[in-house]
């Protein structure tokens, strides 16, 4: 049976601390541009009072800043509070490993499920709700030691809880993959997307420029390499040979990296990657790290198992290549010297497919999470100590049960994509979905799924006057605008103004009733909100006095070809008037306005009644109203990086660890049966390690002081004060 996993666990709690920490700094900075009393969207407008009691509100409208007026907040400075908050115990738990604890993660789920719960459309991301279900797996998968003054490593049931990520990774990969096809877009199955991607993304990078550059028939291939990665590689998720598993984390690490560096997604791909530690091992971690022993894998002739492993990998291999080949008509034009590559079934066929393998993948699903219920089952049997086996299987049949409920309930929304097998579940299942919805527990995920902006990048540019004659562009921090400024690099940070922006320009402005009111907010001059579009007041080209009038523009955006030889990134034509010329008082807007319950709300704010926890707020909002977002969260990234590597030096100058004095198995541990076992798992010692165990006179953590790669070296051991 194979070594838990301990350090991809923890590559994964430590993943989701950087995700929380990089969605509540980013949020934190713009809360009084997006929610504030002079916001675009106020969030006091979304918590009504209805005379219900606080449980009740809570019941209904799960949120924290519910407790606000209690504390002598109002809306806005409770959802400051709410992400200082979060920005604080995620960044301890980066720092700290004791601070991984399930309680904080806990605290973490609550906090940025109460900030969801009134962002409106400005927090409606996919990403938000994959940070929330991640979030929620972290509660399950981290260990709880704050309140037990020390926990195990690796508790027996913990396999169970971590299969749980994978389940998600595999349900966000497959499902992104299945939409493409499934929406009709003609750009997927004409394998064109890339050829518009690069350039009609929200946010592109410099490198998207240059990606955009790369000759059709690659663009085509990597299409192809798309759909490989996405719909045909999670299966091996759930293989039991762990080079195959390797094979998939390795694919879906190039894949988000490669977005990674022509697109800012904020924090989604990071947190994605994050996602796919669940398919390491102990082994292949410990190696990439250098804290793990070789297995010794130099015997010949090889084992009949080991021969029957390395026969399927490289049958899976040649599949995928066969089938790569076969349904997208790969071949090479030896004229032309490229690869050509189209479509070979048709959508038809697809959907048959589709229908075909979605309840078999559950299935499957189900078969791996029972070998994990019954290899944890197997763990509490060696546990030590009938009191610390029944404490143990007590344990496991808790979270194994858990684990049973979110995998039902999340088939809801993974079948999603074919609505025939979501018709053929249990109608129970539905039921318990329903009711937990509200809390974001689990999802549906389709990225990508139809490609916009074929005919070029639909971009609202904003105009202010004076006069009403001469009009002056009201230039992005972000999104693109001036022809010849290069775009940006802002991951992990998400300005979710200009996302907005880039959603509002693909219909009619009436589509996204937020814009009304942000127009509303630029002509009254509203500092929170022009902070949204420059940090630097000196690049607003109103900030001496609001503007008179404002109008937006329609134009058509490309990028410009490197043939051209120009100095300018994009290229542009006008199409036509987005948003008609208004000013304060006129019709237009007023009666947009009080069509969207946007006006503005004068019932006067409450007299906080303890005034130092607002005055505190307001005077940490003022320290960080100058620096743009990205610079805080690479600042903090930063301070966590170093600390780790004078952390790593000092242990490095030291030696290793201070020698340790052996002990016996602690209760609750299983005994050692003449073999590394340790929490409930059992492992044969290898001669060499028994050599070395005499070498150190009966002590743990010998020579580097990180024991003997079954644990951390904190368990079983006690320091020499």
């Amino acid at each position: 049976m194979a070594e838990p996993p301990r350090r991809a666990r923890a590559l994964f709690l430590a993943g989701v601390a950087a995700a929380y920490l990089a969605a509540f700094t980013s949020l934190y900075v713009q809360v009084p541009g997006l929610y504030g009393r002079d916001g675009i969207l106020p969030a006091r407008r979304v918590l009504r009072l209805s005379g219900k009691g606080l449980w009740e509100q809570l019941r209904d409208f799960p949120t924290l800043l519910w407790l606000g007026p209690s504390l002598g907040l109002d809306t806005e400075l409770g959802m400051e509070l709410l992400c200082l908050l979060g920005v604080l115990c995620s960044f301890g738990a980066l720092l700290l490993e004791p601070l991984r604890d399930s309680l904080v993660f806990a605290l973490l789920w609550v906090l940025y499920l109460s900030l969801y719960q009134v962002g409106q459309v400005f927090l409606y991301f996919q990403w938000d709700s994959l940070l929330l279900e991640a979030g929620f797996l972290a509660v399950l998968v981290a260990p709880l030691h704050l309140l037990s003054g020390g926990a195990p490593a690796w508790r027996p049931h913990d396999g169970v809880t971590f299969w749980l990520v994978r389940w998600l990774l595999f349900r966000l990969m497959f499902a992104s993959g299945v939409v493409k096809l499934t929406s009709r877009c003609p750009t997927w199955w004409g394998l064109t997307a890339l050829t518009y991607h690069y350039e009609t993304q929200c946010i592109p990078t410099p490198a998207a420029w240059f990606a955009h550059q790369l000759p059709v028939w690659f663009q085509k291939l990597s299409v192809v390499a798309t759909y490989v990665i996405e719909v045909a590689v999670p299966v091996l998720f759930f293989a039991p040979i762990r080079r195959l598993r390797l094979f998939a984390f390795y694919s879906q690490v190039l894949l988000q990296v490669l977005i990674i560096l022509t697109g800012n997604y904020n924090f989604f791909n990071m947190l994605t990657i994050v996602l796919a530690s669940s398919l390491l091992d102990e082994e292949h971690v410990g190696r990439s790290t250098g804290r793990s022993k070789r297995r010794n894998t130099g015997s010949w002739p090889p084992s009949l198992g080991s021969f029957l492993s390395v026969l399927l990998e490289l049958s899976t291999y040649s599949l995928l290549l066969y089938w790569s080949i076969q349904y997208f008509g790969m071949e090479i034009n030896w004229e032309k010297r490229l690869l050509e590559s189209k479509v070979a079934f048709t959508y038809h066929e697809f959907t048959t497919w589709l229908r075909v393998v979605t309840l078999p993948l559950v299935g499957l699903a189900f078969l791996s999470l029972s070998w994990e219920i019954l290899a944890a089952m197997y763990r509490c049997a060696c546990v030590r100590g009938c009191f610390w086996k029944l404490w143990a299987t007590l344990q496991w049949v808790i979270f194994a049960t858990a684990a049973v409920g979110v995998f039902a309930i999340s088939l809801v929304p993974f079948t999603y994509i074919e609505q025939e097998s979501n018709g053929q579940l249990w109608p129970g299942i539905h039921q318990a979905f329903g009711a937990v919805q509200r809390l974001q527990l689990v999802n549906s995920y389709g990225l990508f799924r139809r490609m916009t902006g074929v005919g070029g990048r639909p971009e609202v540019v904003l105009e202010g006057s004076y006069d009403g004659q001469s009009w002056t562009e009201i230039e992005f921090m972000y999104k693109p605008g001036n022809v010849s400024r290069a775009p940006p690099v802002v991951a992990p940070h998400q300005p979710r103004l200009d996302w907005q922006m880039w959603f509002a320009a693909l219909g009619h402005h009436s589509s996204s009733p937020w814009f009304s009111s942000f127009v509303h907010r630029l002509l009254q001059g509203q500092e929170d909100v022009i902070r949204l579009v420059q940090v630097d007041g000196s690049r607003y080209p109103f900030s001496a006095r609001p503007p008179v009038y404002i109008r937006a523009q329609l134009y058509k955006y490309w990028f410009t070809s490197s043939a051209e030889g120009s100095h300018s990134w994009w290229r542009r034509q006008w199409v036509q008037e987005f948003f008609p010329a208004v000013s304060l008082g006129d019709p237009t807007l007023e009666n947009l306005l009080n069509q969207h319950g946007l006006k503005q709300d004068k019932t006067p704010s409450r007299r906080p009644l303890a005034a130092v926890l607002p005055r505190v707020l307001r005077w940490l909002r003022q320290l960080c109203r100058p620096v743009p977002g990205p610079t805080i969260i690479w600042s903090l990234y930063l301070v966590v990086a170093t600390a780790c590597l004078l952390r790593a030096l000092r242990r490095r100058r030291r030696g290793g660890a201070p020698p340790t004095r052996h002990k016996g198995p602690r209760r609750g541990e299983p005994a050692d049966r003449g073999g590394a076992e340790k929490n409930g798992h059992v492992r044969r010692r290898e001669p060499q390690e028994r050599g070395e165990s005499r070498a150190c006179g009966g002590t743990e953590g010998c020579g580097d002081g990180r024991g003997d790669g079954r644990g951390d070296g904190r368990h079983g051991t006690k320091r020499k004060k």
